[in-house]
């Protein structure tokens, strides 16, 4: 039974935390927690003790290496905020541990070239949970493309929209810094990235990009949106703010946050519209692949509703996918936040539909199982199953993810930042070889 260990006690950590204590407890233990707060630790141990099971040792983030030596670790899940991730990587396989992480594997070039090179030295492993691949739909999108039905593939169209809740979220917390999160064309479209390199069974060579702060930070009050306070929890001037976060009202929120934020000062619910944002969330991108295809992206984090579009272009066909997940926020779920249990209204609707479009004949729609609304259309417990499990069965499809992919969506969006910084188009080999590096 292997052993596992898990750094970064924030929310994410818990579907890991379930996965290990429960579903997947047959083949894999959770030995010990790991965080910069206290607290924060104490609430997973207080949540497993009132489950009936057993608690684990708690360890201050600096014992880390303590950690996995004395716990005798096996595999590290690293759950920390984005620019940590490589630090713990690194240190994880230095002590002869296996890693999985969270998207994005790192949030810079130097990072992603230390992990890369500690894995090639230590001959640890690194998996990336690009829990995407995992979706029922984007299983079929890749079955799809694989069975040549839509033909050589000429070029991607693809569509992200984020709503204002789920887009507003990402500035209340610290990935308003890019410093800390790489921006949304690391920290969210990593995830997209990843899709397309999967689907293509191809790597990013030149990036160009746009982008720019349209609506959150201080343009707010040129939209007229912006409020003056600083964080939502105890401010008369957020009251009836669609865009506070209520972290009060949330069970959730209120443990792992606003009871623990005297330990470190961190404030979960920072006013979006507040000065210090430092990255983008309107922005467009620009891919050519290796192998010859381009795609046009394009992430709008302050839509009316969630969702996306995928259209892929081919020598005897089209592929269209359109998800639309919640067609609008309802006026009381505006300041909640995505996920959490009671938080979505029942008025919210949303749909689904994968069209193939082939040349000279009428269009078929594909039936897909399997599709939840709950973990990402499923895909979390497809993919936590993936991981832990030992005895899992063969995947034709290659959903894994490694360190290589997960270098390449990462590439491709430090290469877009790039893009923004200077106007020009980058070589995504510029920025860091993958050849070189193995």
């Amino acid at each position: 039974m292997l052993r596992y260990a898990l750094v970064g006690a924030g929310a994410r950590a818990g579907m890991f935390i379930r996965a290990l204590t429960d579903d997947h407890a047959d083949v894999a233990q959770l030995v010990a927690l790991a965080d910069t707060n206290p607290e924060r630790l104490a609430v997973h141990n207080r949540r497993l003790a009132a489950e009936g099971k057993a608690q684990v040792p708690l360890y201050a983030a600096s014992d880390f290496t303590e950690m996995l030596k004395r716990e005798r670790v096996d595999v590290v899940l690293v759950t920390t905020v984005d620019r940590y991730h490589d630090e713990y990587l690194v240190a994880a396989m230095e002590a002869g541990c296996d890693a999985v992480t969270e998207k994005p594997m790192t949030v810079d070039v130097p990072g992603c070239r230390r992990i890369l090179a500690a894995q090639a030295r230590t001959g640890r492993r690194v998996r990336v949970t690009f829990n995407y691949r995992y979706n029922p739909l984007h299983q079929a999108v890749k079955q799809v493309l694989a069975s040549g039905e839509i033909g050589e593939i000429g070029s991607v169209h693809f569509e992200w929209l984020l709503d204002v809740r789920h887009g507003a979220d990402y500035f209340r917390r610290w990935h308003r810094d890019k410093a800390n999160s790489g921006g949304l064309l690391v920290h969210k479209a990593g995830h997209h990235f990843d899709l397309v390199n999967w689907w293509l069974d191809d790597a990013p060579d030149q990036v160009f990009a746009a982008g720019r702060l349209f609506f959150y930070g201080e343009q707010g009050r040129r939209h007229g949106y912006a409020r003056d306070y600083d964080r939502a929890h105890g401010a008369a001037a957020a009251e009836g703010d669609p865009f506070a976060l209520r972290m009060a009202d949330e069970p959730a929120m209120r443990e792992l946050y606003l009871q623990a934020e005297q330990h470190d000062g961190y404030l979960r619910d920072q006013n979006v519209f507040a000065p210090g944002v430092t990255i983008e969330d309107d922005m467009a991108v620009l891919v050519r692949y290796a192998r010859g295809p381009s795609m046009s992206y394009h992430l709008t984090a302050y839509a009316p509703w969630e969702g996306y579009r995928v259209m892929v272009n081919g020598s005897r066909g089209r592929l269209e996918l359109e998800v639309v997940e919640t067609d609008h926020v309802a006026p009381g779920a505006a300041g909640a936040v995505k996920g959490e249990p009671g938080s979505l209204s029942s008025a919210e609707q949303g749909w689904r539909r994968l069209l193939v479009r082939p040349f000279w004949a009428p269009p078929r729609e594909i039936t897909v199982d399997g599709y939840s609304r709950q973990g990402h259309g499923g895909a979390d417990v497809r993919m936590l199953a993936d991981l832990i499990r030992p005895d899992a069965p063969p995947d034709p499809l290659g959903r894994t993810a490694n360190a290589v992919d997960g270098a390449r969506a990462l590439l491709t969006g430090l290469a877009a930042n790039e893009s923004l910084a200077t106007g020009q188009a980058v070589r995504v080999s510029d920025l860091l070889d993958l050849e070189e590096i193995k």
